[in-house]
């Protein structure tokens, strides 16, 4: 009897383990969507709602800032919102498991939203994380799993680079005081 519960436990346990490193890097996660972050981040839900970032995929349109596609030598009439080229910066997780895929499967996903700087949410919004029910998450303990990375230069440059046909100088350090939504305060206390 007691080998009989013995393996059982230590399958259990094993499984754990490797699902637990199997999700230590923010990569391996699975996009939600921001409605998903909004519950708890509000105020800057509501300030990322109104920057051309959250607007990204609708740029994509035809009609949609017409003057700056034609001075951008690109066709103002087009729709851009089938382009693999365009779609990697205007949208979230794009050629990502789990990413955009159109606005029929996945428009949850359409702009460029939170897990696009700060990586896919599957495991940010589970119980000992980052959830209603654990309002006071300690951020050490989010940043020990690789929930939590510092938004780099690197990041914000994947786009806003001269490949991009409205591309204007990037100054990350600049850009990062500015801010792209309102950083504090939170909706609940975070140590």
């Amino acid at each position: 009897m007691r080998g009989s519960i013995i393996l059982p436990i230590l399958l259990l346990g094993t499984w754990v383990l490797i699902g637990v490193a199997g999700s230590s890097s923010s990569d391996d996660h699975a996009f939600v969507g921001n409605k998903k972050c909004y519950p708890c981040h509000l105020k800057q839900f509501k300030s990322w709602q109104e920057t051309k970032m959250a607007k990204a995929y609708q740029l994509l349109k035809p009609g949609e800032r017409s003057d700056a596609k034609k001075q951008a030598g690109l066709d103002p009439d087009k729709d851009y919102t089938g382009d693999a080229e365009c779609l990697k910066c205007h949208v979230t997780g794009w050629g990502q498991p789990g990413g955009f895929v159109d606005m029929q499967q996945t428009p949850q996903l359409a702009g460029v939203g939170c897990e696009s700087c700060h990586g896919a949410g599957s495991e940010y919004i589970k119980d000992p994380y980052m959830s209603l029910k654990n309002k006071e998450y300690k951020l050490a303990e989010v940043v020990a799993v690789g929930l939590v990375a510092p938004v780099t230069g690197s990041m914000c440059t994947s786009c806003h680079n001269e490949e991009s046909p409205f591309f204007k100088a990037f100054d990350f350090e600049q850009r990062k005081e500015e801010g792209i939504h309102q950083v504090s305060p939170l909706r609940f206390k975070h140590e």
